[in-house]
């Protein structure tokens, strides 16, 4: 499929609403609580995109969900990029040795590639209107959860330029509002934004910074892709729309805008200075707490004629960014072997969160070459912040999970391939490490053509003390309901020494087998999400050889909350009340099933 060129979110919703795919709501809906809880339940139904005209407390119409299905997503792009990566890493591997016959032959692919790039633009919608000073409570930034701390900004497009001219990033870090000209800006020193403010503050300077929201939905989704440090993300946007994107300089000077974005916010992130950010509801689906963060000191804000506020929702899988981050894997994969020699697929499970769990399909031509593979992809961008990696060698689809997993437990030789780093970096929405930022990786291996083992499928043995209701969820895999963390921490080491227990692989120690087992999604979701692998992962008994600690199955992994996890995120029950009470005036029967 070839999609438009969609310059802007307005062209994007008439095709929403030209196929079916917006819902546009006239009634009056407060930005507070109402419209996420709104957001969730249609979104859950794999319902349309929402634009509400009416938005308490402000001017600016909210549209949410535009990227909420794989068919938006396939209206707002088509294949086109997909088939233009391809063709650039298929070119890269053949072209040389280079003869005008292979330049002739990949013509088109550079009559398509003269088309990436920025351009000037004389018609800037952005620069029809200008708040001197800012009013950042005019926006209808919407607060998510009861718990969040204040309204945010939930599709921020962070703009900021190495402070030493070396190249841009255009990232999404999340942004609280403090007042009308503050708010914070969630940077972490891993993350590009985050890398130049830490640059500049070693400087004793500033940081420029430019927020958009809104704006070609190419921007949006380039804003929220991993790529490497030095593939500018102006330019993927570029190549999602298939045009050169259209930029605009600010007569007011410092970054150039683009030209057909909703909002453009300015201003400068100071140095040296922080302020309490948070609590935030996270895509893990668990609160983040309150920390310090950087301040982002507004100056001016443009914002066009009828400006539409885009937003999205986050909270526990499976939101709208499970499917914007299955596409930009579908984008980017055919990179991953150019980038990280050995790796042939590799895929983030949007279930868990993206970073709680990731596979890779490897090499392994030589003893442990996929112990290489794997140390490649745990050095890669924002692939480093992956706690659980499983690599195989097997002609399989590590996209599904089930198969992955019986594959791996089939062939994994637990003495010598499981790899646990402890006193790592851990991804900041993370809590179940010691501290904030800090905790553990594993690496496991399940290598080789033939099975090692066959897996049990069922459980007819007993259980220790403190543990019931035994499910079977995938073969070699038993799913067991324990007490209390705080009172009986030393659980899942007594299920790995259960002796009725032995002939399984892996047992998950849950605090609800019935709800973990429900589906693949929330499995995934209570394994991955629940467990630090240096703390909660126990055997039989282990062994230290070569300074390798190796374990003997069954292996029992903790995955039940902890004292120090935060908050599973909930609806309280007044913005449940609220939006029952006016669901089904507002939102058709067809969407409501």
């Amino acid at each position: 499929m070839v999609s438009p060129k969609l310059n802007d979110l307005r062209s994007y919703l008439d095709l929403l609403q030209k196929e079916d795919q917006l819902l546009i709501i006239d009634e009056e809906v407060d930005p507070y609580l109402e419209i996420a809880e709104i957001h969730r339940r249609v979104i859950a139904n794999g319902g349309p995109a929402l634009l509400f005209t009416r938005v308490k407390g402000s001017q600016f119409p909210v549209t949410t969900n535009i990227f909420g299905t794989n068919k938006r997503l396939e209206l707002a792009f088509g294949n086109k990029p997909q088939q233009f990566v391809k063709d650039v890493v298929r070119l890269a591997e053949s072209i040389m040795p280079l003869s005008f016959g292979k330049l002739w032959e990949n013509k088109q692919l550079f009559i398509d590639g003269l088309k990436i790039g920025l351009k000037e633009s004389k018609d800037a919608p952005i620069l029809e209107n200008c708040q001197i000073p800012a009013r950042l409570s005019s926006l209808p930034m919407l607060t998510s959860w009861h718990s969040d701390g204040g309204p945010f900004v939930t599709l921020p497009l962070v703009y900021t330029e190495h402070p030493a001219g070396k190249g841009h990033n255009l990232g999404m870090y999340r942004i609280q509002q403090h007042s009308d000209t503050t708010t914070g800006i969630h940077w972490q020193i891993h993350k590009g934004g985050g890398y130049h403010y830490h640059e500049a503050e070693k400087l004793n300077q500033s940081l420029p910074l430019t927020l958009f929201i809104g704006g070609p939905p190419a921007l949006m989704l380039s804003a929220i892709a991993p790529l490497p440090e030095d593939l500018p993300e102006l330019m993927l946007t570029s190549l999602l729309i298939g045009d050169k994107l259209q930029m605009t300089k600010d007569p007011r000077g410092g970054h150039r805008l683009v030209a057909q974005a909703e909002f453009a916010i300015k201003g400068h992130v100071p140095p040296h200075i922080r302020h309490p950010e948070g609590p935030f509801g996270d895509h893990y689906g668990y609160d983040s707490l309150e920390h310090d963060y950087p301040v982002f000191q507004v100056s001016h804000l443009y914002h066009r004629k009828d400006a539409i506020y885009p937003a999205t929702v986050v909270g526990r899988p499976k939101q709208e960014d499970y499917f914007i981050g299955d596409y930009l894997q579908d984008l980017l994969s055919p990179l991953f072997p150019l980038v990280m020699k050995g790796v042939k697929a590799l895929k983030t499970f949007g279930e868990a969160g993206f970073h709680c769990l990731a596979a890779a399909k490897v090499s392994n031509r030589y003893p442990r070459e996929a112990f290489a593979c794997g140390l490649r992809v745990l050095g890669e961008g924002q692939l480093s912040l992956t706690k659980f990696l499983i690599l195989s060698d097997g002609d399989i689809d590590i996209t599904d999970f089930g198969t992955l997993w019986t594959h791996t437990l089939e062939r994994v030789q637990w003495n010598q391939d499981l790899f646990v780093f402890a006193n790592v970096s851990q991804d900041t929405l993370d809590y179940t490490g010691p501290s904030v930022n800090k905790g553990s990786k594993a690496m496991l291996m399940g290598l080789g053509k033939d099975k090692r083992r066959e897996l049990p499928r069922e459980f007819t043995g007993s259980l220790p003390a403190n543990c019931i209701n035994p499910k079977v969820f995938l073969p070699g895999t038993l799913v067991v309901q324990g007490t209390d963390y705080t009172d009986t921490p030393d659980l899942a080491k007594k299920l790995a020494e259960h002796q009725d227990l032995s002939l399984w692989p892996v047992i998950l120690l849950v605090d609800n087998s019935e709800a973990a087992t429900v589906s693949m999604q929330e499995f995934l979701w209570t394994f991955f999400t629940r467990f630090e692998p240096a703390a909660d992962i126990h055997g039989r008994s282990a062994a230290v050889h070569r300074f390798h600690v190796g374990l003997e199955p069954p292996i029992a992994i903790d995955c039940r909350m902890k004292p120090w996890y935060t908050d599973i995120l909930e609806v309280d029950k007044k913005t449940k009340d609220r939006v029952d009470s006016i669901y089904s005036k507002i939102i058709p029967a067809r969407y409501r099933s």
